[in-house]
Protein backbone atom coordinates (compact mmCIF):
# COMPACT_ATOMS: atom_id res chain seq x y z
CA UNK A 1 0.00 0.00 0.00
CA UNK A 2 1.57 3.22 -0.53
CA UNK A 3 1.03 6.14 2.50
CA UNK A 4 3.48 8.52 1.02
CA UNK A 5 3.77 11.00 -1.99
CA UNK A 6 7.79 9.87 -2.28
CA UNK A 7 6.39 6.07 -2.41
CA UNK A 8 3.25 7.19 -4.95
CA UNK A 9 6.04 9.02 -7.37
CA UNK A 10 8.26 5.92 -7.02
CA UNK A 11 6.14 3.51 -8.01
CA UNK A 12 4.52 5.97 -10.80
CA UNK A 13 8.14 6.04 -12.23
CA UNK A 14 8.47 2.31 -12.03
CA UNK A 15 4.96 1.87 -13.98
CA UNK A 16 6.02 4.37 -16.68
CA UNK A 17 9.41 2.47 -16.65
CA UNK A 18 7.55 -1.17 -17.09
CA UNK A 19 4.86 0.45 -19.59
CA UNK A 20 7.98 1.75 -22.21
CA UNK A 21 9.43 -1.56 -22.07
CA UNK A 22 5.45 -3.43 -22.72
CA UNK A 23 5.50 -1.10 -25.97
CA UNK A 24 8.49 -2.05 -26.97
CA UNK A 25 7.98 -5.89 -27.01
CA UNK A 26 4.56 -5.03 -28.73
CA UNK A 27 6.19 -3.03 -31.46
CA UNK A 28 8.60 -6.31 -32.13
CA UNK A 29 5.83 -8.57 -32.27
CA UNK A 30 3.48 -6.38 -34.64
CA UNK A 31 6.80 -5.88 -37.43
CA UNK A 32 7.97 -9.83 -36.74
CA UNK A 33 7.59 -11.36 -39.92
CA UNK A 34 5.22 -14.33 -39.55
CA UNK A 35 6.80 -16.93 -42.17
CA UNK A 36 5.30 -19.54 -44.05
CA UNK A 37 2.18 -19.59 -46.09
CA UNK A 38 1.06 -16.65 -46.54
CA UNK A 39 -3.10 -15.53 -46.44
CA UNK A 40 -5.03 -15.81 -49.94
CA UNK A 41 -3.43 -12.33 -51.01
CA UNK A 42 -3.99 -11.35 -54.46
CA UNK A 43 -0.77 -13.40 -55.80
CA UNK A 44 -2.12 -16.02 -54.11
CA UNK A 45 -5.34 -15.89 -55.93
CA UNK A 46 -4.14 -15.23 -58.98
CA UNK A 47 -2.15 -18.41 -59.29
CA UNK A 48 -4.63 -20.73 -57.74
CA UNK A 49 -7.11 -18.81 -60.42
CA UNK A 50 -4.18 -19.73 -63.33
CA UNK A 51 -4.34 -23.55 -61.52
CA UNK A 52 -7.88 -23.81 -61.83
CA UNK A 53 -8.06 -22.64 -65.59
CA UNK A 54 -5.32 -25.15 -66.72
CA UNK A 55 -7.00 -27.62 -64.29
CA UNK A 56 -10.77 -27.36 -65.26
CA UNK A 57 -9.00 -27.29 -69.01
CA UNK A 58 -8.08 -31.13 -68.97
CA UNK A 59 -3.93 -31.04 -67.14
CA UNK A 60 -2.67 -33.14 -64.68
CA UNK A 61 -1.82 -31.65 -61.45
CA UNK A 62 2.15 -32.91 -62.84
CA UNK A 63 1.30 -31.53 -66.51
CA UNK A 64 0.66 -28.28 -64.05
CA UNK A 65 3.28 -28.31 -62.23
CA UNK A 66 5.99 -28.65 -64.94
CA UNK A 67 4.36 -25.64 -67.08
CA UNK A 68 3.90 -23.36 -63.73
CA UNK A 69 5.82 -21.84 -61.45
CA UNK A 70 4.55 -23.60 -58.24
CA UNK A 71 5.56 -26.67 -56.57
CA UNK A 72 3.86 -29.98 -56.33
CA UNK A 73 2.78 -29.50 -52.73
CA UNK A 74 1.21 -26.15 -53.61
CA UNK A 75 -0.40 -27.68 -56.81
CA UNK A 76 -1.89 -30.19 -54.38
CA UNK A 77 -2.73 -27.44 -51.75
CA UNK A 78 -4.37 -25.15 -54.36
CA UNK A 79 -6.56 -28.75 -55.72
CA UNK A 80 -7.83 -29.66 -52.11
CA UNK A 81 -9.27 -25.58 -52.09
CA UNK A 82 -10.46 -26.39 -55.40
CA UNK A 83 -12.40 -29.41 -53.99
CA UNK A 84 -13.11 -27.18 -51.17
CA UNK A 85 -14.78 -24.96 -53.02
CA UNK A 86 -16.74 -26.90 -55.19
CA UNK A 87 -18.12 -29.37 -52.30
CA UNK A 88 -19.55 -26.17 -51.17
CA UNK A 89 -20.96 -25.36 -53.88
CA UNK A 90 -22.48 -28.37 -54.57
CA UNK A 91 -23.87 -28.03 -50.95
CA UNK A 92 -25.31 -24.67 -50.90
CA UNK A 93 -27.40 -25.42 -54.45
CA UNK A 94 -29.20 -28.55 -53.08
Amino acid sequence: MINTLKEALERINELEAENKQLLSELEYYRNRNYGGRKKHNEAWMTAYNDFVVKYEGGMTIMEIVAESDISRRTAYRYKAYYDKLKDAGKKSSI
